[in-house]
């Protein structure tokens, strides 16, 4: 080894170039500017030019091994459509202008059955969907269809139900978890 050749630590992650050498012991700036002292058995020359022993198998030089390496393309990774449980939430507003165009003409019966109607035709779409959960958005109000909506989900075995997220979706909300492997 002689003053400016290019040197790598065996042991460490240190690059340089040697700056002095004296007798068994070479001097070292270090790529960050700092000097380091080692003994020659501690170093390994730097030369692309040089070939390296690969043991038995063959003998390449530095720069055909870091052309080969340039040369592997990277993989693509597939960016396709997400599965269908990673969907977002499920949203159902029942409020009843909502679900028509007027109320003229209806009972508090007539609207609360389409609300009704309307819960459970969306509650078996999202079961046959295989959709992880919804959300039912019902209102505060006096509570009457909040307390129908909880019947008519007591009825499914195959559902949990409990008041959705407020920061989310306010205080008149119910979240619907689905289990899709449950016997019915």
């Amino acid at each position: 080894m002689k003053k400016g050749d290019k040197v790598e630590t065996i042991d460490d992650a240190i690059r340089g170039t040697v700056t002095k050498v004296d007798g068994d012991t070479v001097f070292v700036e270090g790529e960050d500017g700092f000097e380091f002292e080692f003994s020659k058995n501690e170093l390994i020359k730097l030369n692309p030019e040089e070939s390296i022993n690969l043991g038995s198998f063959s003998y390449q030089s530095i720069s055909e091994i870091a052309k080969e390496k340039e040369g592997v393309p990277k993989r693509k990774i597939s960016t396709g459509k997400p599965k269908k449980r990673h969907r977002p939430t499920f949203v159902v507003d029942l409020h009843i202008h909502q679900l028509t165009d007027s109320t003229k003409g209806m009972t508090n019966f007539d609207m609360l059955n389409l609300q009704l109607d309307t819960a459970r035709g969306q509650l078996e779409f999202a079961i046959r969907e295989r959709m992880p959960k919804m959300v039912f958005i019902h209102g505060v109000g006096e509570g009457v269809l909040k307390q129908e909506l909880h019947t008519v989900l007591r009825r499914y075995n195959n559902v949990t139900f409990y008041d959705a997220d407020y920061r989310e979706f306010g205080l008149g909300a119910t979240e619907v978890k689905i289990f899709q492997n449950v016997a019915l």
